[in-house]
């Protein structure tokens, strides 16, 4: 018998997921809701779910063995805590949390209950990442002392478009959340690689000045008016991780959002928008190529995405990827964000089902999520280094 999963929210991350585990041989059951029932009806009926819930409470007062939530960004921590608190096994889209204290209850309660928590982190899975965690194993990298990990996302190419269809009328008040505290693409990128955690920060923001309402304080449901931020990081190990979180950006994000590069003492690796090289004390290697996802077709659940962000939700595997892992069931299924997909969904399944830890558990999710919320906090008191709290190792 498989388990059942339930979906909350059907907006526009939500039918690849929907897919992926009703396609999964362990999965037996995937059910939905939303706030907007009219979404519930029609995603359900597109996606051949049969059976909704008319609310997230009803949700968890229902038999289901978990939920995935795909709300809205700010919403995820308090979420997370109701349906651990409920009993119910967590997936999460980013970030895990935008409050230190949610951070730390929802290890708790994954402490106390042996639930399973997952943040679905695309970047864990990126081609790059991949790649470079296959090098730092060969010992190709030798020490690595410095990284950077870039979210570069320009408003004007598809985030607009996002705000409107999930914030109504008042979008403008949400469209302004603050660039760090969404950090774990550019964080989650260095750190699936290098291993550490970052331990103390120093963040400057970039005020906006486009005037139109969007990343203005008069506005704000969050106070923000910082459109882009750089954020310095100090690692556990003494090594230097940079990150930047940019909204008003002249750069093709619809190619490659996420970009990462990692220096050691004896090799380098560095990504640009469409060429990346490997690089040591003899030469440059173009590997390009191996970053590569194909993408796949279109169809009708893209309709309510922005033609700017549809590249994002239909790239394949890459020839780093090792597609062998994965249900044969997901072969000619949809992926996206550079083959994550399809790992995140069957990741978390094999977590729930096995008991297993999976890769992205709740305490690798606070070291991907804290560095942020704490540059956040940097960055309004103008660049002050700030101590990163640390929840540790997930328990053996």
């Amino acid at each position: 018998m498989g388990i059942s999963i339930g979906v909350v929210g059907a907006g526009q991350f939500a039918p690849s997921f929907l897919r992926l585990w009703s396609a999964h041989p362990d999965v037996s059951e995937v059910r939905l809701t939303d706030v907007i029932p009219e979404r519930t009806a029609e995603m359900a009926a597109q996606q051949g779910i049969a059976v909704t819930h008319a609310s997230f409470e009803e949700m968890l007062e229902s038999d289901l063995d978990a939920v995935a939530i795909f709300t809205q960004r700010w919403l995820h921590g308090e979420m997370a805590i109701k349906a651990l608190e409920a009993g119910k096994h967590v997936y999460s889209t980013v970030p895990m949390a935008i409050e230190a204290d949610q951070i730390a209850r929802i290890i708790e309660l994954v402490k106390e209950t042996g639930l399973t928590y997952v943040m679905g982190e695309t970047s864990f899975y990126y081609p790059s990442s991949v790649y470079c965690r296959q090098k730092l194993a060969e010992g190709a990298f030798g020490r690595v002392f410095y990284s950077e990990g870039d979210y570069v996302h320009d408003m004007d190419l598809g985030f607009y478009a996002a705000y409107q269809y999930s914030g109504g009328d008042d979008w403008k008040k949400t469209a302004s959340f603050p660039p760090l505290l969404y950090p774990t693409h550019a964080v989650g990128n260095v750190l699936s690689v290098t291993g550490q955690h970052a331990t103390h920060v120093s963040a400057i923001g970039v005020k906006d000045d486009r005037g139109d309402g969007v990343f203005d304080k008069d506005v704000s449901q969050f106070n923000n008016d910082f459109s882009n931020a750089t954020a310095l990081f100090k690692l556990a190990d003494g090594g230097i991780m940079r990150t930047n979180e940019m909204r008003r950006v002249g750069y093709p994000s619809h190619i490659r959002e996420s970009r990462l590069r990692v220096f050691g003492t004896e090799g380098s690796f560095e990504q640009l928008a469409t060429t990346t090289l490997w690089q040591n004390k003899q030469g440059v290697e173009d590997v390009s190529h191996l970053m590569e996802t194909k993408p796949t077709g279109d169809d009708a659940d893209l309709a309510n995405v922005d033609p700017a962000l549809r590249d994002a939700f239909r790239s394949g595997l890459s020839p780093v990827h090792d597609r062998s892992r994965l249900p044969k069931e997901f072969d000619g299924l949809h992926n996206g964000h550079e083959g994550s997909h399809h790992f995140l969904a069957d990741d978390f399944v094999r977590a729930v089902a096995d008991k297993t830890l999976p890769p992205i558990n709740a305490w690798v999710s606070a070291r991907y999520t804290l560095p942020g919320i704490v540059a956040h906090q940097s960055a309004l008191q103008g660049g002050v280094q700030l101590e990163i709290p640390d929840h540790g190792d997930a328990p053996a």
